[in-house]
């Protein structure tokens, strides 16, 4: 019998925080599963706890550093291979069918287009990350307060593009996205730089978007 597992992500569009991957592998049914866009908050709570008691299952992140520095595309694929190697420690599997397209992983993988409705195990897997990751986004709503994380979980609606503008910005927000970038100031990059709160590799990449001299660093690309 071929075990499958099912992988999933959560947080691709937000700027703000990380992308959260999740794997499953499901012992036993479960009624109610489906794409986590689909279900309210109550219902995927539910389901959460239903999942981790009758599952196996890995979650992993990539964290907004890791998206400025290799985009989201492989930010994800990389949150993906994780969660995956975390549950191939649990348990072997044949194959990991993955939500979405145009994916490339270190496993064996079919992508399914809408796959988190049709592929119980997907739907299982979009669950977990979604849940984790809005958990993930509200704890950091109590560190940066001036931002309502805990209303929009970093995605870019009008009040979070709003309080950016009013309060700045942080190194946690993805900062090669475009609706932020338009609101970095050089002055704030090179000061997250030589304070260390963002390191060489991310700064080179942001600057080589911004179109604006490196500072105080050679480029030998």
């Amino acid at each position: 019998m071929m075990i499958v597992a099912g992988v999933d992500e959560a947080g691709r569009g937000p700027l703000f925080g990380p992308v959260v991957a999740a794997a499953v592998i499901l012992n036993e049914e479960i009624d109610g599963l489906d794409d986590s866009k689909k279900l309210t908050s109550r219902k995927r709570e539910k389901l959460f706890l239903e999942i981790i008691k009758k599952s196996y299952f890995a979650i992993s992140i990539a964290t907004a550093d890791e998206i400025d520095k290799f985009n989201i595309l492989h930010a994800t694929e990389i949150a993906m291979d994780r969660a995956l190697e975390r549950l191939k420690k649990k348990i072997d599997f044949d194959i990991a069918f993955v939500d979405g397209k145009n994916l490339n992983l270190k496993f064996p993988f079919k992508c399914i287009v809408k796959g988190d409705s049709l592929v119980k195990e997907i739907s299982a897997a979009s669950i977990l990350a979604k849940v984790v990751r809005d958990r993930i986004i509200v704890s950091y709503a109590k560190k940066f307060s001036s931002y309502m994380l805990e209303k929009h979980k970093g995605y870019p609606t009008q009040l979070h593009l709003k309080l950016i503008k009013e309060h700045g910005l942080t190194p946690l927000h993805r900062l090669t996205y475009k609706p932020v970038m338009e609101l970095l100031s050089i002055t704030q990059l090179e000061e997250w730089y030589k304070s260390g709160m963002i390191d060489e590799e991310r700064y080179k990449k942001i600057i080589s978007k911004m179109e604006v001299p490196l500072f105080g660093i050679q480029d030998t690309r």
